[in-house]
């Protein structure tokens, strides 16, 4: 349709058209999707009358035939029981061919649909191997166990059958339907249980594998029980639930017990006349309540359906009333709209279209927004379209002042965030400073070990302080200039590890990470270990090994935990990749955004991956550019910066770092590949810009910097008592 000159009255009619054709085209298909569906509801009976209940009477007689099989098979020279076979049998064909004549029908194959039409024939096709599965009991080419297994097959497509059937569109019957279909499958349960170990009886031993097998059953049905029950309405649940408690379904309860308590042979205090005595009545009574439960699911479905016919009714005529009234209404308000609609769709226009998208994009970028500059006052007529655009310059300059207000609170909130986590490195560092001092002065063992376990906590503190730095965006503190050893970066970020003493560390190749990048990774590889130990048994260990490769080092940390599910290692890594923008909702993700904004930081890259010991392998690619080989050996004890030092403290600082030389090379009870020895590396660059007086001096902070050195508490106790005076 095509629209010529100018004319606002022809387009506005045009744009009510559209709406008021969909909205009729709209109100008949629901109509008409709602008749079908009270069409549907009833057809549930010819459903259930003709497929329904033939398929469960098969289904029950099918169980009969398959318990007198097993019991033929057990003991063939038994007369009685030839003929009780010869009875099921004659009672399953007839119930067969009740179903194949109501198959027949043309208008239930048409109630079923065609995915139910599909099971149905599914079902009869089974039904055809009926004739071979009796020949081959007759000839005695099957046993007992090959032959449950065979009449299985036969009963679990009516199952399908059943429980595929779209009988109803209501959400609630549809669940309660379903759950009634899995109760009937727990007496099948119960029936295949009854099969299998009344036959077992009648032999007089049950093996190892029928015990397995009755219990298998067992746990079936009570799993199909707590799963389904709860689907129902309270009173039907209810009835089985009591049924389950009361003294009826007691001796099979207490039989079922003896079965699988049993090693081999014969239950204790269970024979096949007392089973089958428990095992019929139980069986028989659940039948009784599976066809209660479903003569009231059908009294349920019934009023459903008139309700629906009802609503199709009043809905249908209320929403042709409703159409009309828009149709008169819109017409009459589109008039009176058509004066002032040029102007107000330009003004919006250039608000949603060109102001509002400018400010959001400047917002994000960090600038700046004025926002009586960007956002002026629109002048309107006193009436409601001037109504209409008063809302209109209220609703941009309610956005704009939000978007600021929040891109103000979020840099505000990071402000304070890294304000008060320098505050805490400058205390935690005169906290560290202290704790040296009172290990070199003290000489009991006990107190030694404490302060050691102190020490330790601190440094804890002082890394996550600083991952609140990192995570409010600004740098962390610590910065080196020379290069320093791989192996004493590992060596310091175990020492930051709650869990250090469970941590492997094989030997790494001679290799040296640039000075700006020690304290970054040092951190990264920290916040790794944490997690390895947190997520993994305390009984195991975490390794952590790596190599040169062509372009960089590669680290891999492996954990021996539980491992993560493939959606979550998914987005673990995808996170680690793309460095999102953190939320403060992520809070259980703290250590991820961390370790990604300092793998970002660095150009290092991070990834998750299943690990060969069961748990999670974390990979840590350090690119070549972070790399040196012009780097001290420390042998374990690690370097500072060449810094001046006073002359009187010299002497003190050769003898500690000969003692340090000196600590035992393993920790309690771990093997001789962990750490070898404590990690001290230079102190922090800036920790002198700080200007802390008899805090930061090169004295104090020999213990301060990010590198302490650690020592086991058995190692220190030896010390200890190697001193002078000391036993």
């Amino acid at each position: 349709m095509r629209f010529r000159g100018k004319s606002i009255r022809r387009k506005i009619v045009a744009l009510l058209l559209v709406p008021l054709v969909s909205l009729t085209a709209i109100w008949a298909f629901a109509t008409v999707l709602t008749g079908r569906e009270a069409a549907q509801l009833f057809s549930v009976s010819t459903v259930v009358e003709e497929i329904g209940y033939p398929i469960e009477d098969t289904v029950r007689v099918l169980q009969q035939e398959r318990r007198q099989t097993l019991v033929h098979l057990a003991d063939p020279r038994a007369s009685d029981g030839l003929a009780a076979l010869q009875r099921s049998r004659t009672a399953t064909d007839e119930a067969v061919a009740e179903i194949r004549r109501n198959a027949a029908d043309a208008d239930v194959r048409d109630d079923l649909g065609r995915a139910g039409e599909e099971r149905l024939t599914a079902v009869l096709d089974a039904f055809d191997g009926i004739g071979s599965l009796r020949r081959s009991v007759e000839d005695g080419t099957v046993n007992r166990a090959q032959a449950l297994g065979l009449y299985n097959r036969l009963v679990d497509p009516c199952h399908d059958l059943l429980a595929n059937l779209d009988v109803v569109d209501d959400v609630g019957l549809d669940k309660q339907y379903r759950a009634l279909v899995n109760v009937s499958r727990a007496r099948e349960l119960l029936s295949r249980e009854d099969a299998l170990l009344g036959s077992a009886l009648v032999t007089g031993r049950l093996t190892r594998t029928e015990i397995r097998d009755v219990s298998d059953l067992v746990a079936q049905r009570t799993m199909m029980y707590d799963i389904n029950l709860p689907l129902l309405p309270a009173t039907e649940r209810g009835r089985y639930q009591r049924f389950w408690k009361n003294a009826s379904s007691a001796p099979l309860r207490v039989a079922e017990q003896a079965a699988v308590s049993a090693d081999s042979g014969t239950p204790q205090g269970v024979t096949a006349q007392s089973w089958d005595a428990a095992a019929g009545s139980v069986l028989k009574e659940l039948g009784e309540l599976d066809d209660d439960a479903a003569d009231r699911y059908q009294d349920r479905v019934d009023p459903v359906a008139t309700n629906t016919i009802a609503k199709v009714v009043i809905a249908g005529a209320l929403g042709l009333i409703a159409l009309l009234y828009s149709l008169f209404l819109s017409v009459r308000v589109g008039r009176s709209l058509i004066r002032d609609l040029k102007q107000l769709r330009l003004e919006a226009h250039e608000a949603s279209g060109v102001r509002l998208p400018s400010v959001m994009r400047r917002l994000s970028a960090g600038e700046e927004v004025d926002v009586e500059t960007e956002v002026p006052r629109l002048e309107y007529d006193k009436n409601e379209m001037g109504e209409v655009g008063q809302a209109l310059n209220t609703l941009q300059r309610a956005a704009v002042e939000a978007a600021v207000k929040q891109a103000e609170l979020r840099a505000g909130v990071s402000e304070v965030f890294v304000n008060l986590a320098r505050r805490s490195q400058v205390l935690l560092h005169k906290q560290l400073t202290l704790l040296d001092t009172m290990e070199r002065r003290t000489e009991d063992t006990e107190e030694l070990a404490d302060l050691f376990r102190l020490d330790h906590l601190t440094t804890r503190m002082r890394r996550h302080a600083e991952g609140l730095v990192i995570l409010s965006g600004a740098a962390p503190s610590r910065q080196w200039r020379k290069p320093v050893q791989l192996m004493d970066v590992v060596r310091a970020a175990v020492a930051e590890v709650e869990d250090y003493e469970r941590i492997e560390v094989r030997r790494l190749p001679r290799v040296a990470v640039t000075g700006p990048a020690v304290a970054d990774l040092t951190h990264l590889v920290a916040e790794l270990l944490e997690n390895a130990t947190v997520f993994s048994p305390p009984h195991t260990a975490v390794q952590v090994l790596g190599e040169r490769v062509a372009n960089g080092f590669t680290l891999e940390i492996h954990d021996r935990g539980l491992g993560m599910a493939a959606d979550a290692l998914l987005d673990a890594n995808l996170r680690l990749a793309e460095t999102p923008e953190f939320e403060l909702s992520d809070t259980d993700r703290l250590g991820l955004f961390v370790v990604s904004r300092l793998a970002q930081r660095q150009n290092v890259r991070v990834s998750l991956q299943p690990s060969p010991y069961g748990g999670t392998t974390a990979v840590v690619f350090v690119p070549d550019a972070l790399l040196t080989d012009d780097a001290p050996d420390t042998n374990g004890v690690g370097f500072r910066l060449d810094r001046p030092q006073p002359a009187k403290t010299k002497g003190r600082e050769e003898s500690r770092r000969s003692a340090l030389s000196h600590v035992p090379a393993r920790l309690p009870e771990r093997p001789a590949v962990m750490l070898d020895g404590p990690v001290e590396l230079e102190a922090p660059v800036d920790l002198d810009a700080l200007d802390l007086p008899g805090v930061l001096d090169d004295q104090d902070s020999e213990r301060g910097g990010l590198f302490r050195p650690r020592r086991p508490l058995a190692a220190a106790d030896d010390d200890q008592a190697r001193r002078p005076g000391r036993r």
